[in-house]
C-alpha cells in the first residue's frame, strides 16, 4: 500500500486540494492495494481554505513514513515557508520520494530550490512572474503536465486530475486509470504534452461524430483511414477534416493514432506480443510505424513501456 501526504496550508485551493482527495485518498475497496492517504500538516488548528472552508488536517513532524507528498497549490506571493515544513520536504526529496504539486505547488518546490534545471509547469497565468522569480528552472508553460526525476507538477484546474489520473496509470497500470477516470467522468488519458487550451473554443456539437468515433475505436485493428470516418458521416474529406479539428481540438489523423497508442498500451500491459503482432492488433502496417507513433505519443519504445508494468500484478 503506497502511504500518500496530501500538503495542507492555511489558505490552500480547495478545488486542487479536493482533486488530490478525490485521487488519492477516496476508498476504492474494489482495488488491491490502493494508496493509503492522509490530508497532513505542519502546524495546529483549523486551517482556512479557499471559500470559506475550514479544514482539519493530521498535524505531522515528518514525512518519513509517506511514498509519495501532493502539494496541492501554493500561495504565488509568498515567500516565507516554515522552516519544519521546508526542511522535511527537501529530506523527502532528496531520498527519492516522490512529489506531486498541482497548479501554483510549483512555486513552493521552486522557493525550496527543487526545482532547479528541472522540467516544470504551472497554471498559464503564472508563467510570467514564475520565470520571473525562478529563471534556473524550465518552465514548461503550455503543456498539462511535465515528469522529471521525482517530481512532476500539472497546470492548473483540471489538468491536475490528467496528472493525477497519469500517476494512477504509472503506479496501477491502464485499465484501472481508465476505471477510474470514468468514474470522474472525465477522459482517461490526455497527453501531458497537450496544451493547457486551444484559442479555438470548442464547438457544441461535438457529440455530433460520437458514433463515428465509436465504430472507429472498434475498428483500429483494421487498416483505418481519414477517408473511413468521412465516409461514415457522409461527408467530403474536407469538409469532414474542417469540422473534426474544429469539434474535437485535433486532426482526424492525430486521433487515430492516439486511439492505436491507447490500445497498444493496454495491450502491453496485459499481453507479451511481439512489435509486429502488437502493430497488426492495433493497424499499423508494421513495427517500425507503431515504434514511431509510440515514442512520438508516449515518449518511451513500447518495450520500455512494458517492462514499467509487467511487475504490478493488477
Amino acid at each position: 500500500m503506497l502511504k500518500v501526504a496530501i500538503l495542507a496550508f492555511e489558505k490552500i485551493a480547495t478545488f486542487e486540494l479536493a482533486c488530490a482527495i478525490e485521487i488519492f485518498a477516496l476508498p476504492r475497496p474494489e482495488y488491491d492495494n490502493w494508496y493509503h492517504a492522509e490530508v497532513v500538516c505542519f502546524e495546529k488548528g483549523l486551517l482556512a481554505a479557499t471559500g470559506g472552508v475550514n479544514i482539519s488536517a493530521k498535524t505531522i513532524q515528518t514525512l518519513n513514513h509517506y511514498h509519495t507528498l501532493v502539494i496541492p497549490s501554493w500561495n504565488t506571493r509568498n515567500n516565507h515557508v516554515r522552516l519544519d515544513m521546508a526542511e522535511q520536504i527537501n529530506s523527502f526529496s532528496k531520498r527519492g520520494g516522490r512529489i506531486v504539486c498541482f497548479c501554483s505547488g510549483a512555486f513552493l518546490l521552486a522557493q525550496l530550490g527543487l526545482l532547479q534545471n528541472k522540467s516544470a509547469t504551472t497554471h498559464w497565468r503564472y508563467s510570467e512572474i514564475f520565470k520571473q522569480r525562478f529563471p534556473l528552472v524550465n518552465l514548461m508553460n503550455d503543456v498539462l503536465y511535465t515528469h522529471d526525476q521525482n517530481i512532476s507538477c500539472s497546470a492548473g484546474s483540471a489538468a491536475t486530475l490528467d496528472l493525477g489520473i497519469d500517476i494512477v496509470r504509472q503506479d496501477f497500470g491502464h485499465e484501472i486509470a481508465n476505471q477510474v477516470a470514468r468514474r470522474l467522468v472525465i477522459s482517461p488519458h490526455r497527453q501531458g504534452g497537450q496544451a493547457q487550451y486551444i484559442e479555438t473554443p470548442v464547438t457544441k456539437n461535438t457529440g455530433a461524430f460520437s458514433r463515428t468515433l465509436d465504430w472507429a475505436i472498434k475498428h483500429l485493428n483494421h487498416p483505418l483511414s481519414v477517408d473511413d470516418l468521412a465516409k461514415q458521416e457522409n461527408m467530403s474529406r474536407r469538409t469532414f477534416d474542417r469540422h473534426f479539428k474544429r469539434s474535437i481540438g485535433l486532426s482526424p489523423k492525430a486521433w487515430i493514432n492516439q486511439q492505436r497508442i491507447n490500445l497498444a498500451k493496454q495491450l502491453l500491459e496485459i499481453e507479451d506480443l511481439s512489435i509486429e503482432q502488437l502493430a497488426a492488433k492495433v493497424g499499423y502496417d508494421n513495427g517500425i510505424t507503431l515504434r514511431f507513433n509510440f515514442n512520438k505519443y508516449v515518449g518511451v519504445a513500447p518495450s520500455q513501456y512494458q517492462s514499467q508494468f509487467k511487475n504490478i500484478g493488477v
